[in-house]
């Protein structure tokens, strides 16, 4: 059972990855990087369980701090126009000139 589950999250990861690359927008790849993430924390926990390592388990929770705070900053400094492309004419419209 346990195999199976393992096997299960690593194909959830090799999908988040494919679409990580094939993602038409940017949030399509925020999200499948976010997933990733969060089924790392997934494979780590259960490893730790498998193997009998409880520590594992603190190393998890501090990769899902991690994984949620970047994903967090990534998505305010796309919302700052930087991430976008824009005509040389166009103006962002957040900042005044």
């Amino acid at each position: 059972m346990l195999i199976a589950a393992t096997l299960a999250i690593f194909v959830a990861m090799i999908l988040a990855i494919i679409r990580g690359i094939v993602g038409p927008t940017l949030y399509d790849r925020i999200l499948a990087v976010n997933m990733f993430g969060t089924k790392t924390v997934l494979l780590i926990s259960l490893l730790g369980f498998v193997m009998g390592r409880p520590e594992f388990l603190d190393i998890a929770i501090v990769y899902a701090l991690i994984n949620f705070i970047s994903v967090i900053g990534v998505l305010r400094y796309s919302d700052t126009n930087k991430f976008k492309h824009t005509s040389a004419d166009e103006k962002p419209l957040d900042k005044e000139y």
